[in-house]
């Protein structure tokens, strides 16, 4: 049997479904909300009754009675034991969590007759020390279902490498900026397509348009100073363990000179080692 043990866990609505799915997917023996105290047993009896390529991941938190007062010493029993121990730590800021508690209409474990909000604080502050013991933490709130997958994914596979995941992002400035853009770019500066005929009905998904945009001996400049920063800063993220990075392109609706940017950008991105995903926030809207 391979000794590999996973440890899900995390706040609550925070990923640990999708993720205990993805392991599934990926070969792993997977039971959610094991009594912690129940764990070394049941890593015996797996251990003599299967034999398993990829390992097993379980998935604990808040709503396991005496996790947060017995995990140290158990999990230290299991390492003694021969087990291969990561703790895979799933967070997500507290306005998203909000938001997928009220899309699901499902009540937080810890939050009784309060508000939802309450419940996050209570569940974030008691698991403070275990997130600080975590091998790796894992911030869903800008992730879909597939890239959340793509960053486990990534992790089994490339668990000793530092491999980025870079969402290349455009949006309109009227809509406001991308809560989670780690860098953004304003490319207003460039000739609006909006102002000729032909060329308002087409986004920058558009080959034409997305030419007039190019070709602009401003967008050309620009990317001659774009690329060589990419390629200083990506290496540096990596060095500092970051999973993923948002890049964001703004224009004014978001559906033009940011959009075409961007498919530019995704075509010949100036670092090869990274994983690339691209998002047009705003190209419907307008």
């Amino acid at each position: 049997m391979n000794r590999r043990l996973l440890i899900i866990t995390g706040l609550s609505g925070s990923g640990k479904s999708t993720a205990a799915r993805v392991l599934e997917d990926q070969g792993f023996f997977v039971v959610d909300n094991l009594p912690l105290v129940m764990l070394p047993d049941f890593m015996q009896r797996v251990g003599e009754g299967l034999n398993l390529d990829a390992g097993v991941a379980v998935v604990i938190d808040v709503r396991n009675r005496g996790f947060l007062t017995d995990y140290a010493e158990i999990f230290n029993q299991l390492k003694q034991d021969g087990y291969t121990l990561d703790i895979l730590f799933f967070e997500a800021a507290d306005s998203v969590l909000q938001r997928r508690y009220s899309e699901t209409r499902r009540s937080h474990p810890l939050a009784g007759s309060e508000t939802v909000q309450e419940g996050i604080e209570r569940e974030r502050q008691q698991l403070h020390l275990l997130r600080n013991s975590a091998t790796k933490i894992i911030d869903s709130s800008n992730l879909n279902s597939r890239q959340l997958r793509d960053l486990i994914l990534t992790y089994l596979g490339e668990k000793h490498q530092s491999l980025l995941i870079v969402s290349l992002e455009s949006f309109g400035y009227r809509y406001g900026l991308p809560p989670a853009a780690d860098l953004v770019f304003d490319v207003r500066f460039l000739p609006n397509p909006h102002y000729i005929d032909e060329l308002r009905p087409l986004t920058g998904l558009n080959p034409k348009l997305r030419e007039y945009v190019i070709s602009q001996p401003a967008c050309r400049d620009f990317r001659r100073y774009l690329d060589p920063l990419l390629g200083f800063l990506l290496p540096h993220y990596c060095a500092e363990g970051k999973s993923y990075l948002t890049v964001a392109i703004g224009c004014t609706g978001g559906r033009h000179r940011s959009v075409s940017i961007v498919e530019d950008l995704y075509r010949s991105f100036p670092e090869p080692d990274v994983v690339l995903r691209i998002n047009h926030r705003d190209i419907d809207k307008g």
